[in-house]
């Protein structure tokens, strides 16, 4: 039985910044108020919460695919409009749209559950090679790092393996993102790492550096960094119900296990993506 909480575990927004983005991540934190805990996290996202979706992420989505410098100049470059750069990078309507927007929105739910404390981490949609397959690896990564370039004990990583359903149909995104967590554990987010520092020989990663990856690609440097893992399911709200008897009846000590319900998830993710084109 999930254990329910009396009030919002998050804390009050303040100023806190996420820089690549130019995003506060305190306008997000009502958006994912914990009602329960254990065995597993249940946020429900309310009607009047995600109407405010497009105005409030609409650049900063836009700018998770293609930075602003980089969409100014490709359009002057090419004799292209913006609008026209921005749908190279963006994914057709569909089951890659619908899990780019659940990754997204995981993106922003890590940052504000490890609020207050300031974590970043790499914008993998901006390095797909094509648009319309998902970005490879390990899906979300945030990392924590409150003295760099001191390395501490205190140093964490942040890694999610996310699922979305926003249909009806025979996928179970609770199960399934439970058997890729364990992937990310046992290699893949060690693959995930060692990918993102060749891509950052040539590619912008925004705030993410060579450096904070070597951080935790080299996992025996002492102090030794923490690793903290996530499975995530992203679910429409008139099919979570359904979805919940399908979560453990324990919590495990390896991962923890959040199912976030959005309403109307298709239709949100759609009009988010309808957003980010109208912001150029």
């Amino acid at each position: 039985m999930c254990v329910h909480l009396a009030r919002c575990n998050l804390l009050p927004a303040n100023d806190t910044v996420m820089e690549d983005l130019q995003f506060n991540i305190g306008d997000t934190l009502a958006w994912f108020a914990h009602q329960c805990e254990n065995p597993y996290v249940l946020v429900r996202v309310t009607d009047a919460q995600a109407a405010t979706w497009g105005t409030a992420l609409g650049v900063a989505i836009r700018q998770c695919y293609i930075t602003d410098d980089l969409l100014q100049q490709s359009a002057a470059k090419h004799g292209m409009t913006k609008a026209q750069v921005l749908a190279t990078k963006l994914p057709d309507a569909g089951a890659v749209m619908s899990g780019d927007f659940g990754e997204i929105l995981v993106y922003f739910y890590q940052s504000a559950n490890a609020y207050p404390e300031p974590t970043f981490g790499p914008k993998k949609w901006r390095l797909k090679q094509d648009r319309t397959k998902p970005a490879p690896y390990s899906d979300v990564v945030h990392f924590h790092l409150p003295r760099w370039p001191t390395a501490t004990a205190n140093d964490v990583i942040y890694c999610s393996e996310v699922k979305s359903k926003a249909t009806p149909g025979d996928s179970t995104p609770i199960t399934s993102a439970i058997a890729d967590c364990a992937k990310d554990r046992t290699s893949r987010l060690a693959d995930t790492l060692v990918w993102l520092r060749e891509r950052a020989t040539t590619e912008d990663l925004g705030d993410v550096t060579i450096p904070h990856l070597n951080r935790f690609i080299n996992a025996t440097d002492f102090p030794l960094a923490q690793k903290r893992f996530r499975a995530v399911a992203v679910i429409c709200a008139s099919l979570v119900d359904g979805e919940l008897p399908n979560a453990p009846a324990a919590a495990s000590p390896d991962y923890t296990l959040v199912i976030i319900s959005v309403p109307r998830l298709k239709e949100a993710y759609t009009a988010m993506y309808n957003a980010v084109r109208a912001t150029v």
